[in-house]
């Protein structure tokens, strides 16, 4: 479960890199991300290893902190034509006549959503590394 959220996590920031949904820069950073996501997604898939369950509760905690951040007003200059916050910074593709007020209220329920996903991926990576150490005895 652990190892398909994250791989599932790496396809959506592959598409969004990829439909230059947010600046060159974020993209950079979103495949860097995948760079380093991905090969713990088949770590655990494969071997549940204990070092790469820890480094996507550490990854899942963070982007909850930078999607949170965002969310609350400090995403000012994220992607092109961004404003601030949740209206400047949006996973959801929304159409170009979409009234201001309906873009900051679908962009924030985005956020919320990325949000909710990155908590229960690094919960549920918490969870089999509980459980990994209660079977070694430790």
């Amino acid at each position: 479960m652990v190892g398909a959220a994250t791989a599932a996590s790496c396809l959506v920031h592959l598409w969004l890199a990829a439909g230059n949904h947010h600046g060159p820069w974020l993209n950079l950073l979103m495949l860097a991300m995948v760079g380093v996501c991905l090969p713990c997604a088949v770590h655990i898939w494969r071997e549940g290893r204990v070092g790469s369950l820890r480094q996507v509760m550490a990854c899942g905690l963070a982007m909850t902190v930078l999607h949170a951040s965002l969310l609350l007003g400090g995403g000012s200059g994220y992607g092109a034509g961004s404003g601030s916050g949740a209206a400047g910074h949006s996973h959801a593709a929304l159409p170009a006549a979409a009234a201001a007020g309906s873009a900051a209220g679908s962009a924030a329920g985005g956020l919320l959503a990325v949000i909710a996903l990155e908590i229960t991926t690094a919960l549920l990576a918490a969870t089999l590394l509980a459980r990994l150490r209660r079977v070694s005895g430790g």
